[in-house]
C-alpha cells in the first residue's frame, strides 16, 4: 500500500507523466492519502484563481483513492515519531532544548502526522519532499518518489 503526499496528489492531478506512469503499474486499491493531505490539497484549491475548476479536480482525484483519519493510534505514533525527531535533532543542551519547536528544526507539523499515518498502517510514504529523508533518520520507514 502506498500513502501519496501533497505533491504527488499534485502531480496527478496535474498529470505529470512520470508520476502517472507509476501510478497506473499500481492498483488504485493500493493507493490511499492523510486527511492531512486532502486538507492541504482543499487549501490550496481555495487559493487558487481557478478555485472550482481545481476543486473539481481534487474532488476527482479524491474518488478513486482510499482516505485515512486520524486516530488515537495515529496520535500516539505522531508523539513517539515528534519525540524521536527532536531527540535526533534538537540541541544537546538542556537550556537551548526548552526553546526549540520542530518548526525550528525545519520540520513541518502536517509532515509528521502523514508520517504518523503511513507508520501506523505499514504504507510505504510516497513523496518528493526532502523533510520525510530527514524524519527517516529518527524513525525509518519506507519512502518513495515516483518523479
Amino acid at each position: 500500500m502506498y500513502l501519496l503526499d501533497t505533491n504527488h496528489c499534485s502531480y496527478i492531478i496535474s498529470n505529470t507523466s512520470s508520476v502517472i506512469t507509476a501510478l497506473r503499474s499500481r492498483s488504485t486499491s493500493e493507493i490511499g492519502i492523510s486527511i492531512i493531505t486532502y486538507g492541504e490539497l482543499l487549501y490550496m484549491t481555495e487559493k487558487s484563481e481557478r478555485k472550482t475548476q481545481n476543486l473539481a479536480a481534487v474532488q476527482a482525484f479524491l474518488a478513486s483513492v482510499d482516505l485515512y483519519f486520524i486516530d488515537e493510534e495515529t496520535a500516539i505514533l505522531y508523539g513517539q515519531l515528534k519525540t524521536a525527531i527532536f531527540n535526533q535533532f534538537a540541541p544537546k543542551d538542556k537550556s537551548k532544548r526548552r526553546g526549540t519547536s520542530v518548526g525550528d528544526l525545519g520540520f513541518d507539523e502536517h509532515d509528521l502526522w502523514i508520517a504518523a499515518t503511513a507508520v501506523q498502517h505499514n504504507f510505504t510514504l510516497v513523496s518528493a519532499d526532502s523533510d520525510f529523508t530527514r524524519i527517516q533518520q529518527a524513525q525509518p520507514f519506507p519512502l518513495e518518489s515516483w518523479l
